[in-house]
């Protein structure tokens, strides 16, 4: 099963989902990439994902260029904000899915009120990625 998590900046909300699908099932090749990668990977999503658990701190924002060649299973693209485009997966893919979350790159306040916001999207990915796994791959 391969699997590729598409989003605008590669920084966020994909990172964080890839290490998540991951996390259910080693076995999958998942992977994740942009349409505009930002140069690394946000610190609040490596921080709040090290909480679960899974450690994202060696990932990096890579251009969805670089898998268009690749087939997939399933291409699952996660923004979900009016401000951004989505990017479009034009390689082969089995099927194609959208299942957006709010950008927590967009949070402001304080270091701990932005914590708040990521680990919200954080434990959002988790269960609406975990139920399309149980449905969709098992």
């Amino acid at each position: 099963m391969r699997i590729l998590i598409l989003c605008t900046g590669n920084s966020c909300r994909s990172q964080m989902a890839e290490g998540i699908m991951r996390n259910l099932n080693p076995k999958m090749e998942v992977f994740s990439a942009g349409t505009r990668p930002e140069k690394q990977v946000n610190k609040y999503a490596v921080i709040v994902m090290g909480e679960i658990g899974i450690d994202i701190s060696q990932h990096y924002p890579k251009l969805v260029d670089d898998f268009v060649s690749q087939p997939f299973d399933f291409v699952i693209t996660v923004c979900d904000n009016a401000k951004e485009i989505c990017p479009v997966f034009i390689g082969k893919v089995g099927k194609r899915v959208h299942i957006g979350f709010e950008d927590p790159a967009d949070a402001i306040g304080t270091d701990d009120e932005k914590l708040v916001v990521y680990r919200k999207i954080r434990d959002q990915i988790k269960e609406r990625l975990t139920k399309f796994y149980n449905i969709e791959m098992i």
